[in-house]
């Protein structure tokens, strides 16, 4: 399973890690300590917590644009069958979902809760893991 401290977390939900904090002493986001004492969060819960938090901004108008085509964020789902496979990535309050090979997601080693960062060209988004 995979575990993050309150930093990363906080940063993959693009809030400060003292509204991590609160979300756990809420009851909200769950946490364990680690083997040095750090509050940690299972990716997994992340992950849920990511999709309840979601609120996409209106679209609206739009003037100018200076779009991004890399996106970070925590895998929320993964359905595969034997060579293909839908990995859903929440990233802020965007949902990405890539199609890609059954054997890259083995490879990458991707699963609910992975942080993973999503890359964006045309109508194709590419799914990659950090360094």
């Amino acid at each position: 399973m995979t575990q993050m401290r309150v930093s990363e977390a906080a940063q993959l939900l693009g809030v400060s890690s003292d509204t991590v904090r609160r979300a756990i002493d809420a009851g909200r986001l769950p946490s364990s300590t680690d083997s040095s004492g750090r509050r940690v969060v299972a990716g997994a819960d992340v992950a849920a917590f990511a999709q309840e938090q979601a609120h996409p901004a209106e679209v609206g108008a739009v003037g100018a644009s200076s779009a991004r085509n890399q996106l970070r964020g925590v895998v929320t789902r993964i359905v595969s069958d034997t060579v293909m496979s839908q990995v859903d990535i929440q990233a802020g309050p965007f949902r990405l979902v890539s199609l890609l090979s059954t054997e890259a997601v083995r490879e990458m080693r991707l699963e609910v809760g992975s942080v993973a960062i999503a890359t964006v060209k045309a109508t194709n988004v590419s799914v990659g893991v950090p360094a």
